[in-house]
This record gives C-alpha cells, structure tokens and sequence, in this order.
C-alpha cells in the first residue's frame, strides 16, 4: 500500500501554454439533481471548473436550471424531462460525471442506463452506485467512488464488513466492476484492477458533512476532462480534496466545515507559485 502526499503529487500541475483555449481542458456532463437535491450537481460543476476542466454542463431536472445556472452563470444547465433529451449532451461531453442528488426515481434509473450505454470515460457516485450495484456490470473506463455502505451494496455484504478489511474490499471492487475504484473513508484508498493499492493520509473529521462526496465527484471528473488517466485523476483528485480541506481546518477548525468552503482552497493548490513564471 502506497501513500500518496500532495508536495509530489502538484508536480503534476505545470504552466499552460499560453495559447491555451477552453476546448483543450476538456467538456464535463454532471448528470443528476433529482427533485429536492439540485445543489449535489451544483457543488459537483463547480469543483469541475475549479480544478480546470475547460467547460461543464448540467443535466437536471427542469426546475432546478435557474438553482444550478443562477448563483454560478458559468456552469451550462439543461432541463431534462426524457432520456432523449440527454443524448444531444451526451455528444458534446467528454466526460461524464453521474450520480449527485441522482435519485432512486424512474427518471434516475433511466438516465444512469443511457449514460451506462457511452463510451466516454465516466465518474460513478453516490445514487448512481446504487442502480450499478443492481445492474452490475464490468467497465475498464470508469473511476467509481463508494462509501463503506455503498461499497457494501456493490458487493452484497453489510457496511461494517467492508471497514474490517477495507484493502480486500477495494480489490473484490475493482475485480467485478473494473476501472478504478475509490473507497471513501478515514484513509481513502485508490486501486485499479491487479495494481497497487494508493492510501490517502490526508483529510479530517471535518469533512464528515452533506456534499462533500459531490465535490469530490466533481474534482477528479474535472481532472479526467484534463486528458489524466483514470487512475492518476482518482489518486490527484481524491488527496487534493483532501489537502484543501486540511488546510481550511487549520484555520478554522473541523466543526462546521461546509463542502463549499473548498472551492478556492481547490484553484490555490492546483496553481502553485512555483510551477509559474510571468509571460515575455
């Protein structure tokens, strides 16, 4: 089991070139945000654009376009009442996020199928997980990302059982599901299949609270956008997430950290000083 610290990690994060434009950065699709949970796909597109992706886009209720667009003008938000209506967006997207405020709906289940059907390179969370775990099925180009209890549901085993050999559970994971897989937790580990286990050290009890699997989501979805493999996303997005967080609670504390608090700890790290030098 290796640990991953960030201080090597940023290495990873050099200049742009200064002729750069939004098209090289990649095009997210959040796909979620059933009814009453329009902020799960808000936090996820933001952390997208935060992290770099070069454009991010919304599928959502209709309802909650004006939630998701209007505090956050730059996020592109469609309404999506049928599955039809997804497949345009599917088209212009390069990478798929799924699953934030998903639901357990009809409309969930139909939407997480058509996306199941792309080829593109995808991020599975939270509600989505759930109809994986009904619908199993083995994927080399997805980056999943359970907690203990839907880790749990992937397997058919209780919750406690996955936090008694976590490490053994992230690789029956990976071996049925394929792809690479995130098992969430004090002590995330990362693995894609028959490789080595990736341990993160960093993060804090404060990061116990509502939204802060979407901001993940949304970090290594905007990651992967940025033409990252699957497992370097997964391992840079979950200690980044992480990182930020530890370093908000230095501040402030750990009790009433908010998941959007991260967003400009998020840009600070991923734009080292020392990776920059001003233009001719």
């Amino acid at each position: 089991m290796k640990p991953l610290d960030w201080s090597t990690l940023s290495k990873n994060f050099t200049p742009r070139d200064r002729q750069a434009h939004k098209g090289m950065f990649g095009h997210v699709l959040v796909i979620g945000g059933d009814y009453g949970m329009p902020g799960s796909v808000r936090m996820a597109a933001e952390a997208a654009l935060r992290v770099g992706a070069g454009l991010v886009s919304v599928a959502t209720r209709p309802t909650h376009i004006a939630v998701v667009s209007g505090p956050r003008p730059e996020v592109m938000c469609y309404g999506i009442s049928d599955t039809s209506e997804l497949f345009p967006l599917l088209e212009k997207a390069t990478v798929i996020i799924c699953g934030p405020g998903l639901g357990k709906s009809e409309w969930s289940k139909t939407l997480f199928l058509a996306t199941c059907n792309t080829k593109l390179p995808m991020v599975i969370d939270a509600d989505a997980l759930g109809f994986l775990a009904k619908n199993p099925v083995k994927k080399d180009r997805w980056i999943i990302t359970p907690h203990p209890g839907e880790a749990g549901k992937l397997l058919g085993i209780e919750a406690s059982a996955v936090q008694k050999d976590r490490a053994s559970t992230l690789q029956k994971i990976t071996q049925r599901y394929g792809g690479v897989a995130v098992l969430k937790g004090a002590g995330t580990l990362i693995q894609a299949e028959d490789e080595e286990v990736y341990l993160c050290t960093a993060g804090n009890p404060g990061m116990a609270t509502a939204g802060m699997g979407d901001v993940l989501s949304g970090v290594i979805g905007g990651l992967l956008a940025q033409r990252f493999s699957l497992l370097t996303a997964a391992t840079l997005g979950v200690v980044l997430h992480a990182t930020a967080a530890d370093n908000i609670t230095k501040k402030t504390g750990e009790r009433g950290l908010l998941a959007m608090d991260l967003m400009p700890e998020l840009q600070r790290l991923i734009n080292p000083t020392s990776n920059y030098s001003a233009p001719l």
